[in-house]
């Protein structure tokens, strides 16, 4: 079997493929520089992550690498998974055919805004795993785990979804697209029935949580929700 770091770079590799397949066929042309400094982000940021994975936690990046819908457990979950994996998908190319046919243009200063939120959310992103090593990529409750009430956790109960929004979000501003912002709001609906189906869970099956609920009263945002 090809070692976890072979099959880790692949895999990145095939979605940096993928990714940038999804951009300029959509956009029409590969002249759009708008995608070139996303996908350059997307591919350089997940590298960074995945090589610190490597050399702190490899059973979390082991853990992560099963995603997706055919991962989850539960057919509740599975049909999340699947709207949020069409999700993603959309705020490709939806900014893409906006490039394409001209629908909308964002300004250059939401452009770099959305560059930004795009660095912000990996970053965050990756302050979760080193604060949690059983953030896994499916609903599951692992062999010892234990709540996390440190660092991010300790503002919110949810700082990896958090953070996963702050890089949605910034997604098709830093592709130059208003209109991508419609696969946000499709996608946001779906992080919070998947948030909360998740709670309900680690509320039954994880001993401490519903404490943790107790002191930490906010979900997503401080102050907020």
């Amino acid at each position: 079997m090809a070692s976890l770091q072979t099959r880790a770079y692949l895999s990145l590799g095939a979605l940096a493929v993928v990714t940038g397949a999804l951009l300029f066929a959509c956009a029409g042309t590969i002249r759009w520089w708008n995608g070139w400094v996303y996908l350059a982000l997307f591919v350089g940021l997940s590298a960074v992550i995945t090589a610190d994975l490597l050399r702190r936690d490899p059973a979390l990046l082991e853990r992560r690498m099963k995603a997706g819908p055919s991962a989850e457990k539960r057919p509740q979950q599975r049909l999340i998974m699947l709207g949020a994996s069409v999700g993603f998908i959309a705020l490709l190319v939806v900014p893409a055919l906006d490039y394409r046919f001209g629908w909308s243009r964002a300004p250059l200063a939401v452009v770099f805004l959305g560059q930004l939120m795009c660095v912000f959310g990996f970053g965050f992103i990756g302050r979760v795993y080193q604060e949690n090593t059983y953030a896994t990529a499916t609903i599951q409750v692992a062999a010892g785990q234990r709540v996390i009430s440190t660092g991010p956790y300790a503002i919110v109960r949810h700082p990896m979804y958090a953070s996963a929004m702050v890089y949605v979000i910034g997604t098709p501003l830093a592709l130059g697209s208003w209109v991508g912002l419609l696969a946000v709001a499709f996608m946001a609906p779906l992080l919070v029935w998947r948030l909360l189906d998740e709670e309900r869970m680690l509320a039954r099956e994880l001993p401490g949580y519903t404490e943790y609920q107790q002191r930490v009263r906010y979900r997503l945002i401080p102050n907020v929700w």
